[in-house]
């Protein structure tokens, strides 16, 4: 080819995507520019992926990636938490060895790159659901995972940089992805759904399609296919299997007159298209011009033309077919019990495909490579031999270029050769069920060696994973079996760190207390505990003693290093040990189980040792409780327990007057009307009052007066999908000794809030970090790190805190009132805001007078009184409870420094106050749909509906009831009988005529629709349109 070496031809693809390839010698390989980010769909190498070359002006960290490139330089974080490290992982999907010494694995929603040698890790964050599958390319180049849940992601990622290539949207909407593979050149990925129709996608990922190449839905009869491998030989063909079934599948194109992938000249055409290299031995034989090693062409319309040709005719893009076989397999087909089907591969010698089997037998397939008719099924694929190997059921079945390798549950790794003869066996007492098999990556060919050939016999090192959560690396010279990981096998529920070192203490389900140095980080000491599974755990405030609270009820205080009990087993609650908490001094132990029991131990000495014996119990809440809370009298030193529950009752126990058996109660106050409380917390000291905090089911948090409970203040607070489930206070800072902050988890995220609270958005920040769960939290005694515990994905991940970041991002969110008129409808140039500046000066009108005539004084105040009127014609309808809260809120809000009690409110207190107590998400249909579903009954066709009595008496009877006069009044109003006045303030009528017009206007039957629209007049019901059957 003439021209310089830099000249570039534009190839159009089937796809109508163009393609700018660089003219490169014909050993090298072109690729396509990856993009940096994985916000889009970046196009990923088109060429061998392991071979990059970089083709532009401004480098790529893709195109100069190499191996090792992942930990080196310091990773930065702009954000006010950042993952730091991941402790445990998902034992039921595989751990890939990516170098001598590094493990990919996946924990929660994070794919983790761990260095094991060097104690680090890089973690590959891009999913908001749990990664439910994941692969790795032969040359340990590409990563790709996916997910189960809501918009489910499917992200290839660069392993050289940790930098996501490619990103997938609505891969398998509304199911998500249960098992997926990577073809040997990298180029194909296939997917299946994890839903009952189950689908199986295969998609050229390097290339920016949405959609896939090609895709099947398949049976249920077939069973869940969970395993699917490609055929390392040709990456158009693939084999699937679920216990009972075997599914081979080829993708073929159907233009007429083409042959498929896999006969004597279309695979070397296939490939040479799929890798994009056009070179010159490739180009020889298709044109049949090869003189002196060059070629020579026509001119660049012939190449272009040819390379559209080529496209058009190879390129599965539009024509291309998925083509499968289920070939039948039975016991009546080799008259034995086959097992249920585990894992399956295709034979090194490329006629054959192997599935092992829970009997401990291999079913050898004949695979003859037969293209069927135009419906779809691929023939000519046989069960040919049923091969016993062993009694052990066979958990994992690996094809090598010279071996077949299989893994079993008595925890045996065995290597065959072709013909399933023996060749070695690895096996180490104690491993359990084998999950996976990886091995070390394979060395290059020789220069001049033919992939063909079968190679001797050479074991390359593996790691093993195990259904037990043990990773092990074996180095087949000395057969040694070296204890890599040994984690978490069932849900991790508990964590504490300790208040003076940098120690993290978790434990889980399965009895494992491990206690771990997270600054170094490594394992101090562990014990196990078989006869139960640790729920609680807390460290005393001198770091002297860790507290356990178990899944059976017992308690046990153990030594803080040696793990060793310090005294008896605790046996006084009947249910799992739910929360467990030391007061200030340790001369209590409080635990809460839940039979909404709380029990109290009391410190003595036996024998000059410091021991826990019981005090006493109380069944003092009737639904589970939510937090309990050791804190400090006002007065002295002594310390004070509180209970919060699910039955809205805040407790308080008198510790010094309790004797044996015989717990008292000091105060009961019901802190909600409505909303479930969730969490508690001593409020930090901003001012001479002290305050406790809880969080409710409705995304508000309230400060109430330690000492007389009464709400102070009602606070907007986080709003990321779910209310606050606990929540801690950060140790002060050395550096910032004035400022505050909570760290809180949700349902399924970690987050920070600056202190005090004030309904400000801008000063709270939050991170998934558990999908399926958080179940616990910690902080590390300096306030660096937050801990968090995530349950049944068995992880516990450690966050980095960036305070800074978190300040940065709440001064860009604006100051005094400007993150409030954002959260107005419209803002503050908006009509919302104009429409409550009218009614701030109609209620100074009405209270001047409507008909006055003397000169008026116009304010930026109203007196406090009207806040109830003007909350309810802004749209927010709150009860009398809530109302007398707002008015105590603005009443007392100076009282504490000026001991005068506040009787007016400005505009910009009062849009606080609406922000802050409206609901968090507005009037809701839903909420009033639930309430028809708990009183209503089912009509004849099929609604729910309140009879028009029941709800007249459950509005006098019920609640905050009304009085029959005032419930007449009100329902005039609303039906429109009743005159507008010019006053804010209720009129008297007589509501002797009130009954004939509720029956005039109140149908018999009352729709939750018909109530909200009809009756009270708000936009917000719109009737759900039944399906017509």
């Amino acid at each position: 080819m003439d021209g310089s070496s830099d000249t570039a031809l534009k190839e159009s693809s089937p796809d109508g995507w163009m393609h700018r390839e660089a003219a490169t010698p014909p050993q090298q390989d072109p690729t396509a520019a990856a993009q940096e980010d994985g916000n889009a769909a970046a196009v990923a190498p088109r060429g061998a992926p392991g071979e990059l070359e970089e083709h532009s002006s401004c480098p790529s960290r893709v195109w100069g990636a190499q191996p090792g490139l992942l930990f080196q330089g310091e990773k930065q974080s702009c954000h006010p938490i950042s993952l730091s490290w991941a402790l445990g992982y998902n034992s039921s999907l595989p751990v890939h060895s990516m170098e001598d010494g590094m493990l990919l694995y996946a924990c929660a929603h994070t794919a983790v790159i761990h260095d094991v040698r060097g104690s680090r890790q890089y973690h590959l964050q891009g999913h908001a659901n749990a990664i439910s599958c994941l692969c790795v390319s032969e040359d340990r180049r590409w990563v790709a995972t996916a997910d189960q849940g809501p918009d489910p992601l499917i992200i290839v990622w660069d392993a050289f940089s940790g930098i996501p290539v490619r990103t997938i949207f609505d891969s398998h909407a509304g199911s998500g992805v249960c098992a997926i593979a990577i073809s040997r050149d990298a180029k194909c990925l296939v997917t299946i759904s994890a839903g009952t129709v189950q689908r199986v996608c295969m998609w050229r990922w390097t290339y920016p399609d949405e959609s896939p190449v090609c895709d099947v839905e398949l049976s249920p009869e077939f069973g869940c296919q969970d395993f699917v491998i490609f055929n390392p030989q040709n990456s158009y063909e693939f084999v699937s299997n679920s216990k009972t079934q075997v599914i081979f599948y080829l993708w073929v194109s159907r233009t007429a007159n083409s042959s498929p992938p896999g006969t004597q000249r279309a695979p070397k055409l296939f490939l040479s298209c799929c890798r994009g290299c056009w070179g010159i031995s490739w180009w020889s034989q298709l044109l049949g011009e090869e003189q002196g090693g060059e070629m020579r062409f026509c001119g660049l319309w012939e190449i272009t033309n040819v390379l559209v040709w080529v496209h058009a005719l190879l390129s599965p893009q539009g024509d291309a077919g998925l083509q499968y076989s289920t070939p039948p397999l039975t016991k009546q087909t080799f008259g034995s019990a086959v097992g249920h089907l585990t894992q399956s591969a295709f034979h090194f010698n490329a006629t054959q495909a192997l599935t092992g089997t829970s009997a401990g037998k291999v079913v050898v397939w004949d695979v003859e490579r037969k293209w069927g008719p135009a419906e779809g099924r691929l023939r000519g694929v046989k069960a040919t031999k049923l091969v016993p190997l062993q009694e052990e059921s066979l958990t994992v079945l690996v094809v090598l270029e010279s071996c077949i390798v299989t893994g079993d549950v008595r925890g045996q790794v065995k290597f065959y050769n072709g013909q399933l003869q023996l060749l070695a066996c690895f096996d180490h007492s104690g491993t359990s069920p084998i999950r996976s098999i990886s091995f070390s990556k394979a060395p290059p060919d020789p220069p001049g060696s033919s992939s063909t050939i079968i190679q001797p016999f050479t074991a390359r090192n593996f790691i093993l994973s195990t259904s037990d959560a043990t990773v092990l690396r074996v180095a087949t010279d000395g057969a040694d079996f070296e204890k890599v990981m040994e984690e978490a096998k069932q849900a991790v529920m508990a964590i504490a760190c300790h208040p003076q070192q940098a120690w993290l203490a978790m434990g889980s389900h399965c009895g494992l207390l491990k206690v771990w140095d997270y600054q170094q980080p490594q394992l101090l000491t562990s014990r196990i505990f078989p006869s139960a599974g640790i729920q609680c755990l807390s460290y005393d405030p001198a770091g002297s003693f860790l507290a356990a609270g178990f899944t059976d009820g017992s308690v046990l205080v153990l030594d803080a290093i040696s793990l060793l009990s310090c005294c008896e087993v605790l046996r006084f609650s009947h249910g799992p040990i739910t929360h467990i908490r030391f007061s200030h001094d340790s001369k209590y132990l409080a635990t809460a189980d839940e039979k909404q029991a709380v029990t109290v131990y009391k410190r003595v000495l036996q024998n000059e040792r410091r021991c826990w014996e019981h005090l006493a119990g109380l069944h003092s809440h009737y639904k589970p409780i939510r937090s309990i809370l050791f804190g400090i009298q006002l007065d002295g030193s002594e310390p004070r327990l509180l209970s919060l529950g699910e039955d809205r009752q805040l407790i308080e126990y008198d510790l010094s007057s309790s004797s044996k058996d015989q717990l008292v109660v000091l105060h009961r106050h019901r802190v909600e009307q409505d909303a479930v409380p969730l969490c508690l917390a001593w409020y930090p000291q901003f001012s001479t009052e002290s305050f406790i905090l809880t969080a409710n089911s409705c995304y508000k948090m309230k400060l109430y007066n330690a000492t007389t409970k009464m709400c102070r203040k009602t606070l907007l607070g986080p709003t990321y999908g779910s209310p606050l489930e606990k929540m801690q206070i950060l140790p002060e800072s050395a550096a910032q000794p004035q400022k505050h902050y909570l760290a809180y988890i949700t349902k399924d995220k970690v987050g920070l809030q600056i202190l005090p609270v004030d309904g400000n958005p801008h000063k709270s920040s939050a991170f998934i970090c558990h999908p399926d769960g958080a179940s616990d939290l910690a902080v590390s005694y300096d306030g660096r790190y937050i801990f968090t515990a995530g349950g049944s994905d068995r992880s516990v991940l450690k966050w980095e805190v960036n305070l800074n970041a978190l300040e940065a991002a709440a001064s860009l969110g604006g100051e005094d009132l400007v993150p409030f008129y954002r959260l107005l409808e419209g803002g503050q140039d908006g009509e919302f805001f104009r429409e409550l500046e009218d009614y701030f000066y109609y209620v100074q009108l009405c209270n001047q007078g409507i008909d006055t005539l003397e000169t008026r004084q116009v304010s930026a105040y109203i007196p406090l009184e009207e806040i109830p009127f003007v909350m309810r014609a802004m749209g927010f309808y709150p009860s009398e409870e809530e109302i007398e809260e707002m008015m105590n809120e603005v009443k007392f809000s100076e009282y504490v420094d000026s001991g005068e009690q506040v009787t007016k409110i400005n505009l910009g207190d009062f849009i606080k106050l609406y922000i802050n107590h409206r609901p968090a998400f507005g009037l809701s249909m839903k909420t009033i749909r639930q309430a028809f579903q708990v009183l209503g009954y089912d009509n004849g066709n099929g609604d729910k509906v309140i009879d028009r009595g029941d709800l007249l008496m459950l509005l006098q009877c019920r609640g905050e009831h009304m009085m029959e006069g005032e419930l007449a009044l009100y329902l005039s109003a609303l039906l429109g009988r009743r005159p507008t006045g010019g006053r804010s303030d209720l009129d008297v009528r007589d509501p002797s005529d009130a009954a004939a017009s509720m029956e005039e206007e109140i149908p018999e039957e009352i729709t939750a629709e018909r109530f909200t629209a009809g009756i009270l007049g708000l936009s917000i019901a719109e009737p759900e349109k039944r399906a017509v059957k």
